[in-house]
C-alpha cells in the first residue's frame, strides 16, 4: 500500500493570483493578491520564502507571524489565517494596498484630500496608542512600508516584524539590517552611552514624524530634511515639530497626540473624523443621536471619498435599517452612497432593502420613497415593481394625507412604462379615475390630469379610446383654474392618439367652451390647442391621403415613443404646479371641487354638468322669494304662462332653464353618480364615456330649414315674425329667468292672499265669535 503525503499549500483554503507581488515592501515580507476558494473574497496574502542561511530572518518573520494571530484591532492589519511550513510562511489578511503605491494612484487621479490624511493619521496614532499604553509594545516600525490601506480607504498598521516589548522581558529590539528601514530610526539610538532620557514610545513617535512627512511630501531623502516641514498643513506643524524634536523626553504620548489634533481648529477637528468616529460607535449610541447623526450625514457625503461612502458608509446605514429602527431619515443618505454603485452592486445591495421599504407602514418612509423614486427607478426589474411595489403604493392612493396621494401620482410617471396589463389599464386607471372626480384637493386633480397626459402613450388602445377624451374633458370643467389648464395641455400633449372625427366632434367643442374662460392662462392654451388641433384637421382635409399617417398611432399598441408630446407640453406641471402643490394644500386645506372662489365659466351644452352644479341652480331661483314657504303651484304652469307671453330672445332663456331643469332629473347621468357607478361594477363604459345630452325639440318648433330666408313667399303661409307685431306694447319684457318666476310668484302670492282673506272674513259674518269653553263641532 502506498501512501501520499499531502501537500499543506495544496489544501490552503485561499489561493494566490497569479500575477508579480506588490512593491513597496522593502522587509522580509512579499505582498500578493489572493482569493478564497470557496467563494472567491479577495484577500491579501503575505508570504515568506524560508532560505538557507537566513536564519535570523526566519526567526523575525515567524515573530511577526506570531504577532499577527494574537493582536486584534480595528487599526491593525486584521489577520484571517495563515500557514506555516518548512519552507514558508503565509499569512492571509483583509484585502489592502501599500500606503506608498495608493498615494501614487491617488495623486494620479488628481490628489489626496487632506480629510482623507486626517482620518488615516488618526487610525495611525491610535494604533500606536493601543500598543504603547494597553499593550506596552514598541512597534519599532513605523514607516511608509508599514502602512496598508484597506478598500474603504481606512489606514491599517503592519510591519510586525520587528516588535518588542516596553518591559524588558523579552530582550531588546531585533536588528534590522535594513538600510531603508534604519533610516527613520531616532538619533538618540545611536548613542550607546544610554545617558539619553526617553519615554517608551519616544522613538515611533519620532517614526511617526518621519511618516508624516513623507505622506505631503514625497519618500524621505535624510533625516536634516525633516528640519523643513514643506507641504504640511499649518495646523499640524506644531504638533509635528514636537514629533521630530531632539528631545525625546519632551515627545508626546500617542493619545496626548490625538488630544492636541482634535482640539478645536485642529487638523483632526473636521467632519471627516467627526462622522468615523460615530461609526465606530454606532452600536452603543442612543437612538436619538443616530436620528440626527443620519439626518445630517446627506450634507457631508458630497465632501467625503468614494471608496469610503461604499465601503464603510453604506454597510453602516443597511444595519442600522435592518436591525436598528433608523427608519426614513436613511433613505436620503443610501440612495445618495447608492449613486457609486454599479448596476450589479445596487441591485445586490440596495434593491431588497428597497423592496422591503414598501411595505412599511410608516409614512414618513412612504413619502421619502415616493420622492427619491427617480434615484432608484432604473434598477427594478418588471416583475419586481407589479408584484412587490405596485400593490403597496397604491395604498398611497387612498391616504388620507394629501402630500402622500400627490406623490403617489407623481410616482406613477416612473412607474407607468414597468407596469403589466392589468395594473396599469385597469388597477391605475381606476384610481386616477376616482381622485379626478373626487378627490378635494384642487392640485391633487390638476396632477392626475397632468399624469395622465404622460403616461397616454402606455394606456392600450382601448383604454386610451375610452379614458383620456372623457378625463381631459372632465378636467376642463374642474373649478380649479390649473386644472382646467391641465386638461387643455392634456388634449395637445396626446393629439397624435385622437381620430379625426373625436378631435373635430369631441374636442374642438370642448376647447371652444375655454375660450370665454375666466381665466387667461386658460384661455391662451386653449387658442394654442385649437390652432393644432385646425392645422391639422386642415391638413387632412387639403390631402386626403394624410389620413393614415395621421392616425397612425390612434390603434396602435403602447409605446414609449409616443410619449415625447406629453414630457414637451406638460412637463411644467411636475415642476411648477407640482412644486406650489404643498402650499396650495397648506393654504387651503379642505377645497373641494364644488367649493372654491374662482368664478364658474359657462358649460357648454352637450358636456357633462355636475350634480353639485344643478342642484345650486335650481335653489338659487326657487328659493329667491321663499317659494317653499307654501304650495305656490307647478312650475310646468308657470313655464306654460311664459311661453304664451315671452318673445323670441327671452325663448332661447326659457330653453336653457329648461335643460337646467331637465337636468335634475337625470342626475344618473351626471359624472360623479357615472364614476361611482363605475368604481362599483368596475366599469370603464360607465366611468369614462361622455353622455350625449342632446334633447329633441319642444312641440311645435320650426327649424330654420322650414323657413324660406331668400325667396318669393307663398300665398298661403304668413309671415313668421308676423304676430311679434301684433303683441300688446304693455306686456312687460323680464330681463331674465328668474325674474319672470319671481314676478309670477308676487302675483300668485297676493291673489292666494286675497283669497285667504275673503274666505276668513266670510266665516266670521256666517257664525259670529265663538264664546269661552264652546265646543267647535263642524
Amino acid at each position: 500500500m502506498w501512501f501520499f503525503a499531502r501537500d499543506p499549500v495544496r489544501d490552503f483554503p485561499f489561493e494566490l493570483i497569479p500575477e508579480p507581488p506588490e512593491g513597496g515592501l522593502p522587509g522580509p515580507w512579499a505582498l500578493h493578491r489572493g482569493r478564497k476558494k470557496a467563494t472567491g473574497s479577495p484577500v491579501s496574502i503575505f508570504v515568506y520564502d524560508v532560505k538557507p542561511g537566513a536564519e535570523e530572518q526566519t526567526q523575525v518573520a515567524k515573530a511577526a507571524f506570531k504577532r499577527f494571530k494574537t493582536l486584534r484591532h480595528p487599526n491593525i492589519l486584521a489577520y484571517i489565517d495563515g500557514l506555516e511550513t518548512e519552507k514558508c510562511l503565509h499569512v492571509v489578511t483583509e484585502a489592502v494596498t501599500p500606503l506608498g503605491i495608493y498615494l501614487k494612484a491617488r495623486v494620479e487621479a488628481g490628489g489626496l484630500k487632506e480629510l482623507e490624511i486626517s482620518w488615516g493619521l488618526h487610525q495611525i496614532v491610535k494604533a500606536l496608542s493601543f500598543l504603547v499604553n494597553d499593550c506596552s509594545l514598541i512597534h519599532n516600525n513605523v514607516c511608509m512600508a508599514a502602512v496598508f490601506v484597506d478598500r474603504a480607504g481606512e489606514w491599517k498598521l503592519g510591519g510586525l516584524d520587528y516588535m518588542y516589548s516596553a518591559q524588558g522581558n523579552g530582550g531588546g529590539p531585533p536588528r534590522k539590517g535594513i538600510p531603508e528601514l534604519e533610516q527613520y530610526d531616532p538619533p538618540e539610538l545611536a548613542d550607546s552611552s544610554g545617558r539619553v532620557v526617553r519615554e517608551k514610545w519616544s522613538a515611533d513617535m519620532w517614526r511617526l514624524g518621519c511618516l508624516i512627512w513623507e505622506v505631503f511630501n514625497g519618500p524621505l531623502p535624510r533625516a536634516a530634511a525633516l528640519r523643513n516641514p514643506g507641504k504640511i498643513p499649518k495646523t499640524l506643524v506644531p504638533h509635528y515639530c514636537e514629533l521630530v524634536g531632539a528631545n525625546p523626553k519632551v515627545r508626546p504620548n500617542p493619545a496626548r497626540f490625538l488630544q492636541n489634533c482634535r482640539a478645536p481648529g485642529g487638523f483632526m477637528s473636521n467632519r471627516f473624523v467627526e462622522t468615523n468616529l460615530f461609526l465606530e460607535e454606532i452600536q452603543i449610541k442612543e437612538p436619538a443621536e443616530k436620528q440626527k447623526f443620519f439626518q445630517e450625514l446627506s450634507k457631508s457625503l458630497d465632501a467625503f471619498p468614494e471608496d469610503f461612502c461604499r465601503h464603510k458608509v453604506l454597510p453602516q446605514l443597511l444595519t442600522a435599517f435592518e436591525f436598528g429602527n433608523a427608519g426614513a431619515v436613511v433613505l436620503t443618505p443610501l440612495f445618495k452612497v447608492g449613486k457609486f454603485l454599479s448596476a450589479e452592486e445596487y441591485q445586490q445591495k440596495i434593491i431588497p432593502v428597497v423592496v422591503k421599504m414598501f411595505s412599511s407602514t410608516d409614512r414618513a418612509m412612504r413619502i421619502r420613497l415616493l420622492q427619491q423614486m427617480e434615484q432608484f427607478i432604473q434598477y427594478l426589474d418588471e416583475p419586481t415593481v407589479n408584484t412587490q411595489i405596485f400593490p403597496h403604493v397604491v395604498h398611497g392612493f387612498l391616504d388620507t394625507n394629501p402630500a402622500i396621494r400627490e406623490q403617489t401620482v407623481k410616482s406613477m410617471l416612473l412607474l407607468a412604462p414597468k407596469l403589466n396589463e392589468a395594473n396599469l389599464n385597469v388597477e391605475l386607471m381606476k384610481h386616477f379615475a376616482r381622485l379626478q372626480a373626487k378627490d378635494e384637493q384642487g392640485p391633487i386633480r390638476c396632477n392626475t390630469t397632468v399624469c395622465l397626459g404622460k403616461i397616454g402613450s402606455y394606456l392600450s388602445a382601448s383604454t386610451r379610446h375610452r379614458v383620456l377624451t372623457s378625463a381631459f374633458s372632465r378636467a376642463t370643467r374642474d373649478p380649479f383654474a390649473p386644472s382646467r389648464v391641465a386638461g387643455v395641455l392634456g388634449f395637445a400633449a396626446t393629439h397624435n392618439l385622437y381620430s379625426m372625427n373625436d378631435c373635430a366632434q369631441k374636442i374642438l367643442p370642448v376647447l371652444c367652451g375655454l375660450t370665454v374662460d375666466p381665466e387667461k392662462s386658460v384661455r391662451d392654451q386653449a387658442f394654442k390647442a385649437i390652432r393644432s388641433f385646425l392645422s391639422k384637421l386642415e391638413s387632412v382635409s387639403e390631402d386626403p391621403t394624410q389620413l393614415e399617417e395621421v392616425e397612425k398611432d390612434v390603434h396602435a399598441a403602447s409605446s414609449p415613443g409616443m410619449g415625447g408630446a406629453a414630457a414637451s407640453w406638460a412637463g411644467w406641471a411636475v415642476t411648477g404646479v407640482s412644486s406650489l402643490t404643498s402650499k396650495l394644500i397648506r393654504s387651503h386645506p379642505t377645497t373641494a371641487p364644488t367649493e372654491t372662489n374662482i368664478p364658474q365659466r359657462p358649460t357648454p351644452e352637450g358636456h357633462w354638468e355636475t350634480q353639485e352644479e344643478d342642484k345650486d341652480t335650481a335653489e338659487d331661483s326657487s328659493t329667491a322669494d321663499r317659494w317653499d314657504d307654501e304650495d305656490w303651484g307647478s312650475l310646468e304652469e308657470a313655464e306654460s304662462v311664459l311661453a304664451q307671453q315671452d318673445d323670441w330672445s327671452t325663448g332661447g332663456q326659457v330653453s336653457r332653464a329648461s335643460q337646467v331643469s331637465n337636468s335634475d332629473h337625470k342626475s344618473s347621468k351626471s359624472p360623479e353618480s357615472d364614476w361611482s357607478s363605475w368604481e362599483a361594477e368596475g366599469s370603464w363604459e360607465q366611468g369614462w364615456q361622455e353622455p350625449s345630452s342632446q334633447e329633441p325639440p319642444p312641440d311645435g318648433t320650426r327649424l330654420a330649414s322650414e323657413y324660406n330666408w331668400g325667396g318669393p313667399e307663398s300665398s298661403d303661409k304668413g309671415d313668421p315674425f308676423a304676430t311679434l307685431s301684433a303683441r300688446p306694447s304693455t306686456q312687460p319684457r323680464p330681463d331674465s329667468w328668474g325674474q319672470v318666476k319671481a314676478e309670477l310668484a308676487r302675483k300668485k302670492r297676493e291673489e292666494r292672499r286675497r283669497e285667504m282673506e275673503a274666505k276668513r272674513a266670510e266665516r266670521k259674518v256666517a257664525k259670529g265669535p265663538m264664546k269661552l269653553g264652546a265646543r267647535k263641532l263642524d
